[in-house]
């Protein structure tokens, strides 16, 4: 079950102003306890399009870093869109803050992402007449999943068709067939809601008893069936380099809604970087500041908002 939001009164923002040499000003806010992220809002624009980015797996702050993986993808995406003329904000998942604080909550679940991202769409969308919802990975599904508390548009960046128990199963049965069938045995318990200390041991960094709750309530949740039901302008945005989530997905996800805008990006992998050597250069690029999101990313999706703020405004 989705958590219940923090009240209105609960909810209180810290206006701390950097300013920078680019075209837009950094505000630092936070929306509840739970989120903290940066606002860029570009000058002399007075009613831009607003996009929230929601972050992929693992302890993945504002920036899209982890504590081994440090390439600002998320940042560099967000700034060049604010660049041009298009306000984002991008804030660290819950579990960042708790590593912090050393104050991990052992308890935590897919659906508190959910309630994380309801909260900021409804903290900006009385100010932002176009807000567009941008999931990268993970938090495709976790933005398909906060829709409901309103937004324009919605974005899945390298964001998968099938749910997680479907993935999980279909790259065990590739890279090591032999644990397929003690796989799809531990799948079924989870999805019935029940967890288990009967499986290999090879396969503890995937079952590992402390995370099956929370893969039990991941995996309640379908992007195919999610993303059919939209009413609203869909992107989605997969790349021909993308090490974890197939090109295939991104088609199924297009098939699920056949309105959507489907854009497969040659050389590109998960991260958004063109590669243009082997899957060890591509490997690498996830721990490489160097890097820079593609500008035929940053094109396609400043298209895709303006011409969804223009419709807006009709």
């Amino acid at each position: 079950m989705i958590k219940h939001l923090y009240p209105l009164a609960f909810i209180f923002v810290s206006m701390v102003t950097v300013s920078t040499a680019q075209n837009f000003s950094a505000t630092e806010l936070s929306i509840n306890r739970h989120v903290d992220g940066t606002l860029l809002t570009p000058d002399g624009i007075e009613q831009p399009p607003l996009v929230i980015f929601i972050a992929g797996s693992g302890p993945t702050d504002r920036n899209g870093n982890q504590a081994l993986m440090k390439n600002n993808m998320l940042k560099k995406l967000a700034e060049s869109l604010s660049e041009r003329g298009i306000a984002t904000f991008r804030y660290d998942k819950r579990v960042v803050k708790q590593l912090r604080t050393r104050n991990l909550d052992k308890n935590i679940r897919f659906d508190d992402f959910v309630t994380d991202a309801k909260s900021v769409i409804n903290h900006f969308k009385s100010t932002y007449s176009n807000l567009i919802v941008a999931g990268h990975s993970q938090g495709s599904l976790v933005g398909l999943l906060a829709l409901d508390a309103g937004a324009n548009g919605f974005i899945s960046l390298a964001g998968a068709a099938n749910s997680i128990d479907q993935i999980i199963l279909e790259q065990i049965s590739k890279s090591a067939p032999f644990f397929t069938a003690d796989t799809k045995r531990v799948l079924d318990l989870l999805k019935s809601g029940q967890t288990t200390t009967d499986f290999p041991p090879a396969l503890s960094s995937i079952f590992n008893l402390d995370l099956q709750p929370f893969m039990s309530n991941w995996m309640q949740y379908n992007p195919k069936d999610l993303i059919k039901k939209l009413e609203i302008p869909v992107l989605i945005i997969n790349g021909t380099k993308d090490l974890q989530v197939a090109i295939t997905e991104a088609q199924q996800l297009k098939e699920a809604k056949e309105e959507a805008q489907l854009e497969i990006i040659e050389n590109m992998n998960h991260l958004l970087f063109e590669i243009n050597g082997d899957d060890l250069v591509n490997s690498k690029s996830y721990n490489d500041n160097s890097y820079v999101v593609m500008p035929q990313v940053i094109e396609i999706i400043t298209a895709f908002i303006t011409k969804e703020k223009s419709t807006t405004k009709k």
